[in-house]
């Protein structure tokens, strides 16, 4: 890993989770495009079960349980994202059907087929898009769907510095029509596919970190690592704002066959 380009990996786990739970979203999107995706999945009832996989503070939990009667589990490896989704629950008075468990997206404790959805936003990339489809598989119910965000190239072509930039962070990024593919290899068949917008990596979540910046560096001052995971974050907005025509999360929903 290069100077120019550090990765988010390369930090302290405590201190990204510190910085993004003063962040509603820990990642791009919105709440018009999660209710989108899920308006693509039928069959939802008191019955059915949720599991929200790299859930965060569970803002896109929140709305699940909102426009489902399903019960949810929001997993993540960070106690505090999963602490704080206990407490948005409750101040929504939806603490009854929304649990939190603290375990690693590659290692879940689900029974095989107790799943009528998985869940993912912006975080099935720690393990790869295709190895997480395929890991996830066997705990989906059949014909139970599943719904992920990840990062997509638009074009087959891009500038070399883009490109270098996100295969350096992550080298599962690809086409949008090769993601459809391995999902279909994985044992899924393709029910909707759309990108999201700009406004859900601009206004969701760049400009919030722009505020969320002032206070990480106030409480940690003179600490040349969040000085430089600082830095990381608004190199990583430069280049979406320069490049966002050639990238971007696309929102894949598939149904196990």
């Amino acid at each position: 890993m290069n100077e120019e380009n550090n990765s988010i990996h390369n930090f302290d786990f405590n201190l990204i989770c510190d910085y993004f739970s003063l962040l509603k979203r820990q990642g791009p999107g919105s709440s018009e495009t999660t209710i989108k995706a899920l308006s693509f999945i039928d069959n939802l009832t008191t019955e059915s079960k949720i599991a929200d996989i790299g859930c965060g503070t569970g803002s896109q939990t929140m709305i699940l349980a909102q426009h489902t009667r399903a019960n949810i589990v929001g997993v993540d490896l960070f106690p505090g994202f999963i602490n704080q989704l206990i407490q948005n629950a409750e101040k929504l008075g939806l603490q009854h059907r929304i649990k939190g468990v603290v375990e690693s997206m590659d290692n879940l404790s689900f029974k095989n087929e107790s799943l009528d959805l998985i869940w993912s936003e912006g975080a099935i990339y720690n393990i790869g898009f295709s190895s997480g489809l395929k890991l996830w598989h066997h705990l989906l119910k059949k014909g139970g769907y599943i719904a992920i965000t990840d990062a997509c190239w638009f074009s087959d072509k891009r500038p070399i510095e883009i490109e270098n930039y996100w295969l350096d962070d992550y080298p599962g990024i690809d086409t949008v029509g090769n993601k459809v593919k391995q999902m279909e290899s994985a044992g899924y068949s393709m029910v909707a596919v759309f990108d999201l917008p700009e406004s859900c990596w601009t206004e969701n979540y760049y400009h919030p970190q722009k505020e969320a910046q002032k206070v990480f560096l106030q409480r940690n001052k003179r600490n040349k690592f969040v000085q430089s995971f600082v830095v990381n974050q608004q190199q990583e907005a430069e280049m979406y704002e320069k490049y966002k025509s050639y990238y971007g999360y696309t929102f894949f929903i598939g149904k196990k066959s």
